[in-house]
């Protein structure tokens, strides 16, 4: 069944439009003055949002570790090897407590707050079973991590395995299956290739963490540090397994995400954005890790902002993320800014996963999040800002057409 939905403001990639209405199944079916869509669409349902609303697109948090949803209090924060370090203490238990009533919580949370899409990156297949009944759409990251060559077999038969298990009945279950490496530290090259090769095979959508810390990069540069410290008294090595330029060289002619790249020098920037990869930005988790401040305004790589797990953080709120950006982020100008943030979790995080959702267009899935501002802002160069700083939830969250 068709319906139209006639809000004060509509948000579409070129901004913010009054008097416009958009009309919809599944998918959108036009985008037109209301009186335009009533006559073209006599059978629609037509819903006049009110004053003060604005329909955005279905927001897309990109990068979440669902498995360690269960965390609280129990890890360190404030350095990245003291978090670490807590993460290899309490990991069995944290994964044990991320019960799927834990994890369908925060998927559901998400969606209170119009995340309609987000990419869970899972280490051990543990969550699938909860991203196949939440209502998102889930691009799942089935992440590979291990350095040791005499374990690579293994750790990627484990890996394929999961894979495999990702692709049943994805399109019925709104699951898009993609790869993830964990990081240049943590994973033999023989299996970044092999896992790279297969997500270009595919076509599937492919992410890996990338230069999160100071201590990430002293390792790769110098074999020094606290990851020297860490990889002797763990692996047994005081050497890295490969380096910085040959593990960006395995995406090359694939366009990527990469998450973090706190550590980036300009150069390096210069190749992703050259490549045409992503940076998943989540300045949360990198100021709560020490790991430092992503450069923003080295605009030629296109950012979608995330919010990561709650190992990490306290909540999966891509509003709470973004206002908390606004703040780490004080060096530009704040209205340009505040729009640049809802494109980064509109359509710049669908181009990163390789979705076509993130937009209101004709064609594009008919995911939307209904926000109120409590207040009228006749300043639409203002209305950007104004949504991050005074909403906490959705009023209302559509997915394929269906309000939820």
């Amino acid at each position: 069944m068709l319906t139209i939905l006639h809000p004060h403001y509509l948000y579409i990639p070129q901004g913010y439009r009054r008097e416009t209405a958009v009309a919809f199944d599944e998918r959108i079916r036009a985008i037109d003055r209301p009186e335009v869509l009533r006559e073209r669409f006599p059978e629609a349902e037509i819903v006049d949002l009110g004053e003060r609303s604005i329909l955005y697109p279905g927001f897309l948090n990109v990068h979440v570790h669902l498995e360690f949803s269960a965390n609280r209090t129990r890890l360190e924060y404030g350095d990245f090897m003291g978090w670490l370090g807590s993460v290899i203490r309490e990991r069995d238990t944290l994964v044990n407590e991320a019960t799927d009533a834990v994890m369908e919580e925060a998927c559901r949370a998400m969606l209170r707050s119009g995340i309609t899409s987000f990419g869970a990156v899972s280490s051990f297949g543990t969550d699938l079973e909860v991203c196949r009944r939440v209502p998102q759409r889930v691009t799942y990251f089935n992440e590979i991590i291990g350095s040791n060559p005499a374990t690579v077999d293994m750790l990627y038969q484990d890996f394929l395995q999961r894979v495999d298990a990702s692709r049943l009945d994805a399109d019925e279950d709104r699951i898009t299956p993609a790869v993830a490496v964990h990081a240049p530290h943590s994973v033999h090259p023989v299996a970044v290739r092999r896992a790279v090769a297969l997500a270009r095979e595919a076509g599937m959508p492919l992410s890996a963490h990338f230069l999160e810390s100071p201590y990430e990069r002293e390792w790769l540069e110098k074999a020094s540090g606290g990851f020297r410290n860490f990889f002797e008294k763990f692996f047994g090595t005081t050497k890295p397994v490969t380096t910085i330029e040959e593990f960006l060289a395995h995406f090359d002619g694939y366009p990527s995400l990469f998450v973090h790249a706190v550590q980036t020098t300009e150069t390096e920037r210069g190749r992703l954005a050259e490549a045409g990869h992503f940076v998943a930005h989540c300045p949360r988790s990198n100021r709560l890790l020490g790991c430092g401040r992503y450069p923003i305004e080295d605009r030629r790589v296109p950012v979608a902002l995330a919010t990561d797990g709650l190992s990490s953080n306290w909540s999966l709120n891509l509003f709470d993320e973004m206002r908390a950006a606004l703040m780490l982020h004080h060096q530009e100008a704040l209205p340009l800014l505040a729009q640049r943030f809802i494109r980064a979790v509109t359509l710049d995080a669908a181009r990163s996963i390789r979705s076509d959702a993130g937009r209101i267009e004709t064609g594009a899935p008919a995911d939307f999040a209904l926000v109120r501002l409590p207040q009228s802002c006749e300043r639409s160069d203002e209305l950007a800002l104004h949504t991050i700083l005074h909403t906490r939830e959705a009023e209302a969250v559509w997915i394929a057409g269906e309000k939820l």
